[in-house]
């Protein structure tokens, strides 16, 4: 089926942002990195994914998705052969680092539309499960292989970049043959009637975009960012933590790989179990930072996951109910940009716990998750979910 061969390479360019995310500890020990550098690192990303969000959706659906998408794989492997030969130098760290959200953002939006077209005839909402898998599949496979790599394997920097950077080139490969979904007509995007594309939020959704889906959107990544990169910088880790926390985050995001599918059975109700998920799992670590008990650790990561990858599933599902059919680019777009903003909270948490104490920003941010899952409750009542 050819909407394997567009998950396949959406899950490729996954697999590589969060190649740097347990090496954070080999630049931490080599160039004696603050907590606050390392989270900065680890969020640069977003500054430049963010913009290439918004741009890249609906210049697909001006352009079509194969000359969007295409560039931006290639862009992938390169971003990872730009952190290998990074080595020590903090400055290319951050323009690595920065480039990968640039063409992830690129990858992520236009991929996750083309993924949901070639998904139309399995019916409403498996394109957002497949792109959910895709994507989150690919986030915590490549970090649990980077962990692991980078404790005991030789050129901990280098080696997870290069095997990243083939399986792009196979991604890449899939990628090419995909056929476009997007039909041009003069050169400019149309409706089905050859109208001017509809507006990207039509009349009545405003409020349901604002208070609804941006809100999950940005559980999308805050729940398994803090987990992944907050907590291993603000409490003690067991003894090879360059490994935990590449299992961590393998965990942590495997369990939303794994989640994604439950969107079928939870319905309506996905975005609400996914928000209550993550209240409990930042409950946990909150209580691993302020016990030092693994078990609670161990607990707050599949949680978090969890409730990341069902408020991508939700989200994106959203998405493309709520799209005009020639803007579901651009709303897809706005709806992860909206998810990047999520990886801002592990240096906000970093900053907080500096000023007071590692579980506070936890506690607060266990409350206010709670917050959204009361707002979502009627609306999912409602059906709008």
């Amino acid at each position: 089926m050819t909407w394997k061969r567009a998950v396949f390479a959406l899950f490729a360019v996954a697999a590589g942002t969060n190649v740097p995310t347990p090496l954070l500890l080999v630049y931490q020990e080599r160039l004696n990195l603050s907590a606050e550098v390392l989270t900065a690192l680890f969020g640069c990303y977003a500054a430049g994914l963010v913009p290439a969000l918004l741009m890249a959706g609906p210049l697909s659906d001006r352009l079509g998705r194969r000359r969007v998408a295409i560039p931006g794989i290639v862009l992938s492997g390169l971003a990872s052969l730009a952190f290998a030969a990074a080595g020590d130098s903090l400055t290319l760290l951050f323009a690595a680092r920065f480039l990968q959200g640039v063409v992830s953002g690129v990858v992520f939006s236009v991929g996750s539309a083309w993924v949901g077209e070639l998904s139309l005839a399995s019916g409403e909402g498996a394109g957002g499960r497949r792109a959910a898998f895709a994507m989150t599949a690919g986030f915590s496979l490549g970090p649990l292989t980077s962990g692991l790599l980078g404790q005991y394997a030789p050129a901990p920097t280098v080696l997870p970049y290069l095997l990243h950077t083939v399986l792009v080139g196979v991604g890449l490969a899939f990628a090419l043959r995909l056929p476009e979904t997007v039909d041009l007509r003069d050169g400019r995007r149309t409706g089905a009637d050859g109208a001017p594309a509809a507006p990207l939020i039509r009349r009545g959704d405003g409020f349901l975009v604002v208070t609804v889906l941006a809100p999950v959107a940005v559980c999308v990544y805050a729940f398994p960012s803090t987990i992944i990169s907050a907590v291993p910088l603000l409490a003690d880790l067991p003894y090879a933590g360059v490994a935990v926390t590449g299992v961590l985050a393998g965990v942590t995001l495997g369990a939303g790989t794994v989640v994604a599918g439950l969107q079928r059975r939870l319905g309506r109700w996905t975005a609400v179990v996914g928000t209550v998920l993550g209240t409990l799992g930042f409950g946990c670590a909150a209580l691993f930072a302020v016990t030092g008990a693994l078990p609670w650790l161990l607990a707050a990561a599949p949680l978090l996951g969890a409730g990341g990858g069902l408020c991508l599933a939700a989200g994106l599902t959203l998405s493309a109910r709520l799209a005009p059919p020639a803007r579901l680019g651009a709303l897809t777009s706005l709806f992860l940009a909206c998810a990047y903003l999520g990886f801002a909270a592990p240096y906000v948490m970093a900053v907080a716990a500096r000023a007071t104490a590692a579980a506070l920003p936890l506690a607060v941010a266990s409350a206010v998750s709670a917050l959204l899952a009361l707002r979502l409750l009627p609306v999912a009542r409602a059906g709008r979910l």
